[in-house]
């Protein structure tokens, strides 16, 4: 009986790790559990699936993306879809009330995979948490300093966006939502950072029975965003927010947070943002979302402008508070707070990186020394390019050439892309003692944009004086 032919591919939403791939990847890894380890932490390692039950109504909207394992072992079983909910089952399942854990595993997500921008049913999870009863906002303020050293070891540019569960269910109590429908409208609000506020409020109003009116009083407030002490003002000036109770003891929690931020010298790379949600059913008071944020720079032979992968991952990590999870499995609720960092995503960024400085030009060399004529008199000047090249040698100066005797102009300002600097010889400028010399790559207006004329003997000291620049 024939076979029928295998289609070879990963199933959508995954991929195979090999060589380099593995290379970056163990990379961060590693990077991000140094952190983790300076600062106390403790490893745990948990099932790939977890009961049903366990992972069952702690999501909110997203729990429809668990995938669920057929019984063939007597229990009702599904693979995970975080790291923080099996955390909060093995503390109550093993009466831990204080503890600092970090974790490194795999989770599962029935979502539609976009693998250029890191969405995957398959990928890593990189979770740091603190449990147990501290004073306010001391655990949270030093998740935050985390997640800055973290990128700062990975050298990436990043922003932490920040809210609090009790202000923004606040903001919709004084808005009008009814209690009952403040988490399925949270949801919808936490799509803002995605789609703009005409098909989140449709979303609001249309889908799920929202009046027009609360919507639009739900706009005027997660609209803003600045920094911590902003908002906070922002806050405290409207007496419609400040009289709820809610509102109230979030902003206490945030004036507390704010003092320690500055102690850690962090509150810079924090933004508070009235829009951020977290769909996560279990958050309770301080969420947070990072969002890669990298300086805008022109790469050398790379088109200007335009969005790379690295660009369109979402957050590069996210998480907060969760005082409440550990209650619903155990009989003592433990505090907790803590913080995933999407590793696949992080890899997307730095993979897109090393691809761009593979791309651009690189030159080993300061100085391409060149010649400038054209027509049946033009020599190439090989000889006077030689002893130059040499003159520079003798002096420790990195230089080169072109190696035809009468190079084109165009073929050699080419050759010299990525070099600092030229060293340009013409016939009557020799005849006189004199090259050019020419900074590459001045922007138009620059007094020395099209080269200074100098003497061939102080060829030395001008490129060492314009090399230190």
């Amino acid at each position: 009986m024939a076979s029928r032919q295998v289609q070879l591919k990963t199933p959508k939403g995954t991929r195979d790790w090999f060589g380099s791939d593995c290379v970056l990847r163990d990379h961060i890894f590693e990077t991000i559990s140094g952190v983790f380890k300076r600062h106390g932490a403790v490893p745990l390692d948990t099932p790939v699936f977890e009961l049903k039950d366990v992972l069952t109504g702690k999501y909110g909207e997203d729990s429809r993306l668990i995938y669920d394992l057929q019984d063939q072992g007597g229990e009702a079983c599904s693979l995970r879809f975080d790291l923080t909910v099996p955390f909060a089952r093995w503390l109550a399942m093993n009466k831990v009330t204080q503890v600092k854990r970090y974790q490194i595993a795999r989770v599962y997500r029935r979502d539609q995979p976009a693998i250029a921008r890191g969405r995957l049913r398959e990928f890593h999870q990189i979770d740091f948490d603190i449990a147990g009863e501290y004073d306010t906002m001391i655990p949270d303020s030093e998740i935050l300093r985390i997640i800055v050293e973290v990128f700062k070891a990975l050298e990436l540019d990043i922003t932490i966006k920040m809210n609090h569960r009790k202000i923004l269910d606040g903001i919709f109590t004084v808005a009008g939502v009814p209690g009952d429908k403040i988490r399925t409208i949270s949801s919808a609000v936490d799509k803002l950072d995605k789609s703009p506020w005409a098909d989140v409020k449709k979303e609001m109003t249309e889908e799920k029975g929202l009046p027009e009116e609360v919507a639009d009083k739900i706009g005027e407030y997660v609209k803003e965003k600045g920094s911590v002490r902003e908002i906070l003002d922002f806050l405290k000036s409207d007496s419609s927010l400040v009289e709820d109770q809610n509102i109230r003891a979030g902003i206490e929690d945030i004036e507390l947070l704010l003092v320690y931020v500055e102690a850690f010298n962090i509150s810079s790379s924090i933004s508070f943002d009235l829009s951020l949600a977290r769909g996560l059913d279990y958050y309770t008071s301080l969420i947070f979302e990072v969002l890669h944020t990298p300086q805008q720079t022109e790469v050398p032979g790379l088109p200007k402008g335009g969005k790379d992968q690295a660009t369109q991952v979402g957050s590069i990590g996210a998480g907060g508070r969760y005082d409440n999870l550990v209650g619903i499995f155990g009989k003592k609720p433990i505090p907790c707070v803590g913080i995933s960092f999407g590793a696949d995503r992080i890899y997307t960024i730095l993979k897109a990186q090393k691809e761009r400085e593979a791309a651009a030009p690189t030159q080993e060399i300061d100085v391409y020394v060149m010649a400038f004529g054209a027509g049946k008199e033009f020599t190439g000047l090989l000889p006077e390019r030689l002893q130059v090249c040499g003159q520079l040698w003798d002096a420790g100066i990195r230089a080169s050439f072109s190696a035809k005797a009468k190079p084109k102009l165009p073929q050699q300002f080419k050759a010299a892309e990525g070099v600092p600097l030229a060293v340009i010889l013409g016939q009557d400028e020799l005849a006189d003692g004199k090259l050019k010399i020419k900074v590459l790559g001045l922007p138009d207006g620059h007094p020395e944009k099209e080269g200074v004329l100098i003497e061939k003997t102080d060829l030395v000291e001008e490129v060492r004086k314009r090399l230190q620049r």
